[in-house]
């Protein structure tokens, strides 16, 4: 029957698919794949109703209108960073002091792959969707792109339901190949194996991610329904291989955390022979109840750390310094460098960070510098080689008046910063402007620094608010904007007056306070006014603000012109609440802590909405936390509860008591 013949070929076909792309152990030959491939091609294309999501003619790609978002249903963290094998040796020992007396918890060792963190889904063993990391919490939905890489099986050889964690990667030797007929066609290379990756993987048109030699890495799993699911990281690796995913072959599992050290030191070198960028080594608690145990911090777990590499070195030569003016007006100093290629990247400029590191440096123009990239990404210059000729060149001496406006700089007391202090300062406004329209501030969809610009030198943008007085036809008088772009910035720029408060702080470019220091102002403040008239000392005690953001903060708010700006903002319908909902006597001043998965809603989410609603969250169970709510798989911070009496609430119960309180 014609079924069970399309039935057999895409089994027969993925297995080969595995045996080649994953194993590299190919049991047939490529006209024998051909001739199966073909086959079931034309029987699909003959009956239709037979054409399945898992059958390996569903690479062949097509064309996306765009990348819908998607709500991950588990959260994707981040990983904090070590640089040393001190470093590492104080982490291991955090971790067994957070662990039961007495515990060495066994270590899984993998090489930190540099490319693009994906979420897949399976169910019944049939991959469903696949997400990029986005900010942990929403990602793009690019399924029908990730089908067409081949190391991403469509069917696993088990029906199972589970989430897979993994990187996407464009191997050195097809970067190489990529550029070249790139070059040849004149078009513009990428810069990094990376940039490669990212922009294939992102295509709308999936054909072209297909033509391009993408690969995958499953790196962690979580399992929904898995009858023969392993408990610890390395057997979860192997599972994983076992199943039909690729694997880094690279995986060590040590005993302690001198084994560690070795691995890391080993594949320092070795990794220059692989054909895929690695910068660091990703060290695991191996044992998922230890795991469950160490838990999570706001942003990374605590059971997880990344060793860096450390980064490259290279000598080229100072060709000039050029004055950066930012946001806050201050005024950083910028390498100008003979162009020279190292750690994937052509670098041309390096940071100098500020007056006294140039002093400390003695750095001249003309030296021969080295620099590095600090974490692999901001080129930074560490030292000067001395050529002989050192010492008759000019020694550099700071600023006196501002590159833009020519305004009198001052420092601040206890900084060794410059800043322009001109409110009217060109360089400055468009800096603010700048990001208080880019993702990181309001995230005005389209308004990018080119727009800004624009609408600057035509007159129609001056301060913040004037961004929200613009109209359609405005943006039609920029150069190359027609009808449609012009109704999308607009309305992008009109839809961030919904934002939450704490949007907007970080969008005002205040001195210190970035998103996660925003975020926490928002919720203890609840409105602008708050915020704007609160005092010195209640400020600086707040949990992780202190004395110097604290003191940013009412700097801020004492400028009379920035409290003008913000009374035009209102008067233009911005948001100046963190959100609607009233702080409750059910919540207020109660400590949760969650454990498992919520069905109803991510953890973040939860989180946020009690810290909204006048309460407090924490990662640990104490005889102080007020409640104890349970998702399904809850770990053992549910035994601990029970035995310090603390109040126990299924998801159920905690949703009945958001509902009373709302």
């Amino acid at each position: 029957m014609v079924i069970e013949r399309i039935q057999f070929l895409k089994d027969e076909i993925n297995k080969h698919n595995y045996l080649y792309y994953v194993k590299d152990d190919p049991s047939i030959d490529d006209y024998t794949y051909d001739r199966m491939f073909a086959e079931l091609k034309r029987l699909e294309e003959e009956n239709p109703e037979l054409k399945t999501p898992d059958s390996p003619t569903q690479r062949v790609g097509s064309i996306s209108e765009g990348h819908g978002q998607y709500h991950h249903k588990y959260r994707l963290y981040s990983l904090d960073n070590t640089y040393d094998e001190y470093e590492l040796s104080k982490w291991y020992e955090r971790v067994k002091k957070d662990l039961p007396e007495g515990s060495e918890p066994a270590l899984d060792c993998e090489l930190k792959i540099d490319g693009l963190a994906m979420a897949l889904t399976y169910e019944h063993g049939v991959f469903v969707r696949g997400v990029t990391r986005g900010d942990g919490v929403v990602g793009e939905d690019i399924t029908n792109n990730l089908k067409t890489v081949k190391t991403i099986p469509l069917k696993l050889f088990e029906d199972v339901s589970l989430e897979v964690r993994g990187e996407i990667y464009m191997p050195k030797s097809s970067f190489l190949k990529l550029n070249e007929e790139f070059e040849a066609k004149g078009e513009k290379k990428f810069a990094n194996p990376r940039n490669a990756a990212a922009g294939s993987v992102r295509q709308l048109d999936s054909t072209i991610t297909a033509k391009r030699d993408l690969a995958f890495f499953a790196y962690s799993v979580i399992f929904e329904d898995a009858p023969n699911a392993p408990d610890n990281q390395y057997e979860a690796l192997l599972y994983l291989k076992n199943i039909g995913f690729n694997v880094n072959p690279n995986i060590r599992l040590c005993k302690d955390i001198k084994g560690v050290i070795a691995y890391c030191n080993e594949w320092e070198n070795k990794r220059n022979n692989l054909d895929y960028a690695t910068d660091g080594v990703v060290i695991k608690v191996n044992e998922f109840a230890n795991q469950t145990t160490l838990g999570y911090t706001a942003r990374a777990p605590k059971w997880a750390t990344a060793f860096k590499f450390p980064p490259e070195e290279v000598q080229t030569t100072l060709v000039g310094i050029e004055q950066s003016l930012g946001k806050t007006g201050a005024i950083t100093p910028v390498a100008l460098l003979e162009p020279v290629f190292f750690a994937g990247s052509t670098v041309s400029r390096a940071s100098l960070y500020n007056y006294d590191e140039i002093g400390r440096l003695d750095v001249r123009i003309g030296d021969t510098v080295v620099i590095k990239k600090a974490a692999e990404i901001i080129p930074k210059v560490v030292k000067v080689i001395d050529d002989g000729h050192h010492y008759e060149r000019e020694i550099v001496t700071p600023p006196v008046y501002c590159p833009s406006c020519q305004s009198l700089l001052t420092s601040k007391p206890n900084e060794v910063g410059l800043y322009c202090t001109n409110s009217e300062c060109k360089a400055q406004t468009l800096a603010k402007l700048e990001f208080f329209a880019s993702n990181n501030g309001m995230d005005m969809s389209g308004i990018g620094e080119s727009v800004i610009r624009a609408l600057y030198n035509n007159n129609l943008v001056r301060t913040i608010p004037d961004l929200y007085r613009l109209e359609e036809k405005d943006f039609l008088q920029l150069e190359g904007v027609r009808e449609k772009s012009a109704k999308n910035m607009y309305e992008a720029i009109q839809k961030t007056k919904n934002n939450p408060l704490s949007k907007l702080i970080t969008a005002l470019s205040i001195r210190n306070v970035g998103k996660e220091t925003a975020e926490l102002l928002a919720l203890e403040y609840g409105n602008i006014d708050s915020l704007m008239n609160a005092g010195s000392v209640e400020l600086a005690e707040m949990p992780n603000i202190g004395r110097i953001i604290a003191d940013s903060v009412l700097d801020y708010f004492r400028d009379i012109n920035n409290r003008l700006m913000i009374s035009e903002l209102r008067e233009l319908g911005v948001n100046m609440k963190q959100n609607t909902a009233a702080a409750s006597d059910e919540l207020k001043g109660k400590t949760f802590v969650l454990t498992g998965t919520l069905k109803s809603m991510p953890r973040e989410k939860a989180e946020g909405i009690i810290k909204s609603m006048g309460g407090k969250t924490t990662s640990a169970i104490s005889k102080k936390t007020s409640y104890l709510v349970v998702g399904e798989n809850p770990g053992s911070k549910l035994d601990k509860a029970q035995k310090l009496g603390v109040m126990i609430l299924t998801e159920d119960e905690f949703m009945s008591m958001l509902n009373i309180a709302q």
